[in-house]
């Protein structure tokens, strides 16, 4: 990662920030609401347990036929996925209750999905949401050498291929949570000093961390093996569930900000931008589907990624009435508000992303 502090700029000379703010705290003051989650966010949490839970616990206690067994672990998969969009994501954002300890009950969820609530706190909340889309700060667009996500990281030959493969990797998202990334990351932000909130004890972050893999192992792949499934069982629905999970987020994610009508920023040598937070979210963010009811309750509220980028401490039940606030104080002040109308075309578009980054930057 880089090691240029990067400084945004304080100057907005329209106040389309402080305009936008006022119009979103004047709507929840006239709707008297408040601005965490409702009982449409618990109704919802309890339907991703329910796809995550019900069918596992099918798979351990009855005698199912193979292909049973691995379709309800795909559905554990989506399940597992709908944890994390829906209740892990809000509740590590401190949005999905007003009580504390709900938020932190809730964001611990993120242990079924073989993570660390520490790291992803500062992969997450830190440096995504600060440093969105800026090549050796944002983490979320650093796939490591086999996908080129920006124009600004180094082109490889393997990359030509990377629209026809990267789909494919994508699965194993919350597989590296489980195996590798969660060691790396905490070695990496405890010697960087980076915290969301109070710096942790390292011995305590540590035993947290190793603690909570010795029992995510034991409950995914201890207890089948002790009530009598092979091996080979174990880990072909293992992977199945997490390959299902991995999938479905990584796409999620990307597109929100590997897309066409996405920008990428870099600051100029004394690490300044060019806009201020606010408005650099704009320029880097899109959403997707925003008329699609099921996309819009399955992904969290993920498919208004401008919304969640510009108020993250507001839970996603209330993203499609801001979105409406949102995109016309935009258009006021001639400043993007960048989305596609269903979830194929935003598929696609990050398809042509792929391709136009995975091209020669002499030919792209």
């Amino acid at each position: 990662m880089s090691n240029i502090s990067i400084k945004f700029s304080k100057i907005d000379s329209t106040k389309f920030f402080r305009t936008l703010n006022k119009r979103i705290n004047t709507y929840f003051k006239e709707k008297d609401l408040k601005k965490t989650g409702n009982w449409k966010l618990y109704l919802k949490a309890f339907v991703m347990f329910a796809l995550l839970i019900t069918p596992l616990v099918l798979v351990l206690t009855l005698n199912l036929p193979a292909w049973t067994q691995i379709l309800f672990m795909v559905i554990v998969g989506v399940g597992m996925a709908g944890v994390g969009m829906n209740v892990m994501h809000d509740a590590n954002h401190g949005s999905f209750s007003s009580k504390k300890w709900v938020n932190k009950l809730m964001g611990s969820s993120i242990y079924i999905l073989a993570g660390n609530d520490y790291n992803w706190k500062v992969q997450h909340n830190v440096l995504h949401h600060t440093y969105t889309n800026i090549q050796g700060h944002d983490e979320d667009i650093d796939a490591g050498r086999i996908i080129r996500f920006s124009k600004h990281s180094k082109w490889l030959w393997i990359h030509k291929y990377q629209k026809y493969y990267s789909f494919f990797l994508y699965g194993l998202l919350t597989i590296n949570w489980a195996i590798t990334t969660d060691f790396k990351q905490s070695y990496s932000y405890l010697k960087r000093k980076l915290s969301y909130g109070k710096f942790p004890n390292p011995a305590t972050q540590w035993t947290k961390l190793i603690i909570g893999k010795i029992v995510y192992y034991v409950v995914w792949v201890a207890l089948p093996l002790v009530v009598g499934f092979s091996w080979w069982q174990v880990l072909i629905g293992f992977f199945v569930m997490h390959y299902t999970a991995g999938v479905i987020l990584s796409v999620v994610f990307q597109l929100a900000h590997v897309m066409p009508n996405t920008e990428m920023p870099q600051p100029d040598e004394n690490g300044n931008m060019k806009n201020t937070w606010a408005i650099h979210q704009l320029y880097t963010t899109s959403n997707f589907a925003p008329k699609n009811w099921l996309v819009r309750f399955f992904t969290g509220g993920l498919n208004y990624q401008v919304e969640h980028h510009l108020f993250s401490h507001i839970s996603h039940v209330h993203y499609k009435k801001l979105a409406e606030i949102v995109k016309k104080t935009a258009e006021e002040y001639s400043l993007p508000y960048n989305e596609y109308k269903t979830m194929w075309k935003a598929v696609q578009e990050h398809y042509n992303q792929l391709n136009v980054l995975g091209k020669k930057p002499i030919m792209a």
